[in-house]
């Protein structure tokens, strides 16, 4: 498929250099990421017929930008007009015309359909691993519910534009909330996210917490939700620490001094994952699921997830 030409310098941009360059948290994150390799990844891709394509790896970019600041399709269309920082990010001139918002969401629909977004944020795990950013002394489970952005259903007659959305009660206080849950798997130290799984929001933190351990970490850490005997011996088989937090039972209505030190210490190691979600959800603004269904709004939390990497790496290069 034929591509538009973008980044190619106008007369104003060779007069004056640095609306082309610069030394801003995009710019160093532009140089740090090995865009060439995500390139390859993106060439599997099938488009189908009609008008010349923007390059692969820049609608790449223009997502992860999507995602570092919360914007909607058509806020990124609108940011990606008025913004140096976002053309130079993406390679993009001042005279080159820019995607809008319904380009913006057919690739993402493409990258999902076509299963992508797993192959390219493993390549960006890869990328993280060889510049020796990732630890391994720990994964830190944790999950967090975030509401989508449709309404919610009013009686059996009246259903929720989300199909897949679901209600969960907040444990401790009074309400609900209806959409999805991220659950994620965190490195420990470092703070990258080496795993991450969206689930409608009914589903308990428990069910898909094997599939967040890497196999490679030197323990899990997770509070007494994740905690069972099966688990835990599984992971001991395995080599891994089982830093699971304990909880009463019938058997034991209160737990032991000893268990009660064991979950402070535990929850005092495991507390920096909530630092991954405050990032999300207050600094990248990812507090809705904007698109129904599970596949789009797990591909909204992969992308979420790719682009608080990068955040992060740019902040443990500076450090």
């Amino acid at each position: 498929m034929v591509e538009k030409r973008t980044g190619q310098f106008s007369f104003v941009e060779a007069l004056a250099p640095q609306l082309s360059s610069g030394s801003g948290r995009l710019d160093r994150l532009h140089d740090l990421v090995k865009w060439y390799r995500f390139e390859k990844v993106l060439s599997s891709l099938r488009h189908g017929g009609g008008r010349p394509a923007y390059p692969a790896v820049m609608m790449f970019k223009v997502l992860l930008l999507q995602s570092l600041y919360g914007l909607s399709d058509a806020e990124t269309e609108e940011a990606l007009s008025d913004r140096l920082s976002f053309r130079r990010f993406v390679g993009l001139s001042l005279s080159d015309g820019v995607p809008d918002h319904s380009t913006v969401c057919r690739f993402r629909n493409l990258l999902v359909e076509q299963g992508m977004l797993e192959k390219l944020f493993a390549e960006l795990d890869r990328q993280l691993d060889k510049a020796g950013l990732i630890l391994r002394r720990g994964t830190m489970l944790d999950a967090t519910v975030i509401e989508t952005s449709a309404a919610r259903p009013d009686g059996p007659d009246r259903p929720s534009s989300d199909p897949d959305a679901r209600f969960t009660r907040h444990q401790g206080r009074q309400g609900s909330s209806f959409g999805y849950k991220m659950h994620v798997g965190v490195d420990q130290g470092s703070g990258l996210i080496r795993t991450a799984i969206t689930t409608p929001a009914n589903v308990n933190d428990t069910v898909p917490a094997d599939d967040l351990i890497r196999g490679d970490e030197r323990a899990v850490l997770a509070d007494a939700a994740y905690h069972t005997h099966a688990r835990q011996a599984a992971l001991a088989a395995r080599g891994i620490k089982p830093r699971l937090m304990r909880r009463p039972n019938k058997h034991h209505p209160v737990l032991p001094p000893r268990l009660k030190r064991y979950n402070r210490l535990i929850g005092y190691q495991r507390a920096a994952v909530e630092t991954t979600f405050a990032t999300l959800k207050r600094r990248m603004g990812q507090k809705v699921i904007r698109y129904r269904g599970l596949a789009k709004a797990s591909a909204q939390m992969l992308l979420a997830a790719m682009a608080f990497n990068m955040r992060r790496w740019v902040a443990l290069s500076t450090a």
